[in-house]
């Protein structure tokens, strides 16, 4: 297949804030008493904000909550979370995705980011990739967070093609998931490669090249 975009799920894929992420629930849950760890947080992959503090909330056993507490504690999470993204520098973009990333644009192909996350600009930022994607497609202008390929689909229209044409990398099942409804040809990494969730399942990000390029 001759693919023309790739389009990349950006935490695990491109770089990785996991433990950034964990960390801040954390000292939420911690904050309300409510039961939260590594498995728990293993559900909120490719999920968006509201989902996961929904996730989390089914520990919780104290008074209802109303939906601005709700929003109250979801904010105060990702206030936590940006704090700690402060420490993100061009050094946490590993040699081999940067030099990958490269080689894939030197080909020609255009590259776009398909992530639920409402901090991908400033993550991209903070990696020194901020102008880098033709595209971006992120939870800012969607209103259906994976496994829905709303993300990926607003990626492609960015690009001007059909999804046909554009392979979409994750690393989250949830995700594979979402870029086959959408009609995506899906490599995978990480556990969603472990998985076998992809058409591609991949042991290293550089494996790209040899499928995109031929």
């Amino acid at each position: 297949m001759n693919y023309q975009a790739i389009i990349f799920d950006l935490d695990g894929v491109i770089c990785s804030t996991d433990e950034y992420h964990y960390q801040a629930w954390k000292k939420m849950a911690d904050g309300m008493g409510i039961p939260f760890d590594r498995t728990i947080n293993n559900r909120l992959r490719g999920v968006s904000r509201m989902e996961s503090l929904e996730i989390i909330l089914e520990q919780y056993h104290g008074p209802a909550l109303s939906e601005e507490r709700k929003v109250e504690l979801a904010t105060q999470k990702n206030d936590l979370y940006r704090e700690s993204l402060h420490q993100l520098s061009p050094a946490d973009l590993s040699a081999e995705v940067k030099d990958t990333l490269d080689a894939l644009r030197a080909a020609g192909l255009k590259l776009a980011i398909g992530s639920s996350s409402k901090n991908t600009q400033f993550i991209l930022g903070q990696l020194g990739l901020g102008s880098y994607f033709d595209a971006v497609s992120d939870g800012n202008n969607i209103t259906h967070s994976k496994p829905d390929p709303e993300v990926f689909l607003k990626a492609a229209g960015m690009l001007g093609l059909e999804p046909a044409v554009c392979l979409v990398v994750e690393d989250a099942v949830s995700g594979a998931q979402a870029g086959h409804a959408g009609g995506f040809a899906v490599a995978c990494v990480g556990d969603a490669s472990q998985a076998g969730a992809g058409d591609y399942n991949l042991s290293a990000f550089s494996e790209l090249r040899a499928i995109a390029l031929g």
